[in-house]
Formats: C-alpha cells, structure tokens, sequence
C-alpha cells in the first residue's frame, strides 16, 4: 500500500483516542463536576479495574485463544519482557546522564521500562482493523484476532508491571525513606540510639532473610542443617512476603486465566463460544460489559492527565529523556529484535501479529504507574507531569510509528 494510505489508516485510531482523551479532561474540568473531584475518578476507576477490565480480556481472549494459537504466541511474552528489560537499562543510562534526583530514580525507570501494554493496544489495533481499506484483511476477522491479541498483550504486561516495575518503585522509595530517618536521627541526637537499633533490626530482618534459611547450631561440635524440605518452605515464604501477590494476581490477571482456560479447554470452549453453544448468553453478556471498558479507560486517561498541567517545565529534561528512550530509542530497538526473529522463523507469519509486538516497544508509560507512585506515596505530582508530556507526544509518534511498523510487516 501507499506510505500514505498506510499513515491515514493509522492516524484515524489515534485521533479517536484524543478526542475520548479531551472528553475525559474536559469532564475532569472544576466547573463540570462530573470527573473534577477525586471520588469520583477513583469509583470509575475501580469499576474499570474490578469490572470492566477483567470481562474485556477474558471475553477476548475466550474467543480467539486455543491451544494451538497460544503455542504460535509463545514469542509474545518473551518480546514484553524484552521491552521491560531494554527500557530499564536506557533508564539507568538516562538517569546517569542526566543526574536525575535520587527521589525520582524508581520513576524514571519505571516510566522507561512499562509501556501502556493494555489500554492503548485494546484501543489502536483493533480500531485500525475498522478503517476503510486496513490493510489486514477482512474486517471483522482482523478485529478478532486485535481484541485477542491485544488482551493477552495486556493481561502479559500487568504481570510484569507488578513484578518489575512495582518492586523497583518500592526499593527506591524504601531507599528514600531509610535517608530521610537518618536525616531525622540527626535532628534529633537524644533518639539517635533508639533509631539506629530499630534500623538495625530492620537491616538484618531484611538483609538476612537467606540466612534465616538454614538453621545452624552446634552440639558436641557438630553442624546440623535444616531439612530441604523446611528449606524450601521458608523461601517461599519470603517470596511470599516480598512479592505483591494482590496486585500481581490483579482482577484483569485473573480475567486473563480464565479466559484462556475457556479458550484452550475443549469442553468450556463447545458450552461457552462455539456457534449455538448452550451457554453462549454468558459470553455474550461478558463481552457487552467488557465493550464499555475501552471508552471508560480513556475518560480516566484524560482525566488523570489534568493533574500533570500544573509543573510541566519543572521536569524538562527528565520529560525530554523519556520522550527520547520511549518513542526513538526503543522502538529502534524493537525492530531489529521482531525483525530478526522473523528472520529466524521465531513468529508466524501474521502481519498483524507482528505489528502488534513492534508497537509494544513504542508505545507511553504505563497508566500503573500513576497507581504505584500514589501507594508507595512518592513522586506523585512527577509522574502526572511526566504522563501528560508523554501521552501528548504519543499522539504524534504512534500515528508516525504505526504508519512505519504497518508498512514494514506487509
């Protein structure tokens, strides 16, 4: 196809997402009171993470995910965390070159390595297969495969998101609060004492766990060793602790399994989505409630993108850094890695499946990240700024993006 047919095909999905964005900030306006206050976003919110979300993956991925389609997109969770681990090293690279404060480390790297990987995918390539003339073929088939395709992208990067990201964010975070209790004992020399024993006790709780592994004492001079068995139960225990397994087993995590359970299990498969199925009206009325969490997660985007307005010049040249890593650096990347594997016979050969992978490498940060900043309390104010530089730009590099990664796969 022509390069500019190929750019006005991508450009319609992409201008779609910023009038639904420009809605959701316009209804986050004071005056309208209708997304202004903060209860407000945090109940569309929670509907979106407990209701919407899990019913749109799950209902998408019952009904294009088999066991044989999931062996042909095994490359896909290989090439997210590629993607996490790339952005994590241009990230330190970054925050080296530009000596980013020591309080704004977990964010720019977790602004670097996570990619919207849900919303914006759910939204551009199955919107792109609805254009006149897409250049996927039938229309209908193409959005089908999008949504299944795409849903799995997502349910893949909210385990990353919940591994990686969230515990980068709370080492440094921690790291942030350790040197802020120092600084207080120094204020204060009369607690110093209590201090440092409590941060004493709480370095060897921390450090030490491995050690607490294998339970060493001496009888008539002998070493004895804790059985393997006791071994394994108490490193599973710590990982156990150290590990949010609430937020890695998220509502649209647990969409996904289930999901793909109906997909992949021949029995669920003929009760639930095959043609004349007898419980098809519970997939159906998945499906119709899932429908309503594209636009629901786009208001909330342009809602939350209002609090960045506030402090966008302060943050310069971290914004310009990230802006550098997430929308040149790593989709250039991105496409020797798809490219090569291609090469490779690694992917099958389905354009919009490889379109798919090339465009998780340029996509903006991860909307979680607003979520995960606000739990562990530390650069809220940062990461709105960085969110509405971002996603703005994003609405000129994904139509530029698109158009090339639509043109390279066909």
């Amino acid at each position: 196809m022509e390069f500019w047919k190929l750019f006005v095909v991508a450009l319609m999905p992409i201008v779609k997402v910023l009038l639904i964005t420009l809605l959701g900030i316009f209804l986050a306006l004071d005056r309208f009171h209708i997304l202004s206050n903060e209860i407000s976003r945090k109940n569309l919110n929670t509907i979106v993470f407990f209701v919407f979300s899990p019913a749109l993956v799950c209902g998408s991925l019952a009904e294009t995910i088999t066991s044989k389609s999931l062996l042909m997109l095994w490359f896909m969770p290989l090439n997210v965390l590629l993607t996490f681990i790339i952005g994590v090293v241009l990230g330190l690279l970054l925050v080296k070159m530009i000596r980013v404060p020591r309080h704004l480390h977990g964010l720019v790297l977790g602004c670097c390595a996570a990619g919207n990987l849900g919303n914006l995918p759910l939204i551009i390539v199955p919107a792109v297969c609805k254009q006149k003339g897409n250049p996927f073929g039938d229309a209908d088939i193409c959005h089908k495969n999008a949504l299944g395709y795409a849903s799995l992208s997502m349910a893949i990067g909210s385990i990353y998101i919940w591994t990686i990201v969230y515990n980068i964010v709370r080492v440094y975070s921690s790291q942030i609060s350790n040197e802020v209790k120092v600084d207080d004992s120094m204020i204060t020399p009369n607690s110093t004492l209590e201090i440092d024993q409590e941060n004493i006790s709480k370095d060897r709780s921390h450090t030490n766990y491995v050690k607490q592994l294998e339970i060493e004492c001496t009888t008539s001079n002998e070493r004895v060793k804790v059985p393997k068995n006791e071994k394994i139960k108490k490193l599973l225990k710590v990982l156990v602790e150290k590990i949010n397994l609430k937020a890695l087993f998220a509502p649209a995590t647990i969409g996904a399994i289930v999901g793909l359970i109906i997909g992949i299990v021949p029995i669920f498969r003929k009760l639930l989505i095959v043609n004349n199925a007898p419980l098809a009206v519970i997939q159906d009325s998945i499906v119709m409630v899932g429908d309503a969490g594209i636009p629901a997660m786009t208001l909330l985007v342009g809602a939350n993108l209002i609090k960045g307005l506030k402090g966008l010049g302060k943050q310069f040249p971290i914004i310009v850094g990230i802006i550098v890593v997430r929308f040149i650096a790593l989709p250039g990347i991105g496409i020797g890695i798809v490219k090569g594997a291609i090469h490779f016979g690694l992917i099958h050969p389905d354009p919009l499946y490889q379109f798919l992978l090339l465009l998780q490498f340029a996509l903006p940060p991860a909307v979680s990240m607003s979520t995960i900043t606000q739990l562990f309390g530390v650069s809220e104010g940062e990461c709105s700024v960085i969110m509405l530089a971002t996603y703005s730009c994003a609405a000129f590099s994904l139509t530029l993006w698109s158009t090339f990664f639509m043109w390279l796969v066909l």
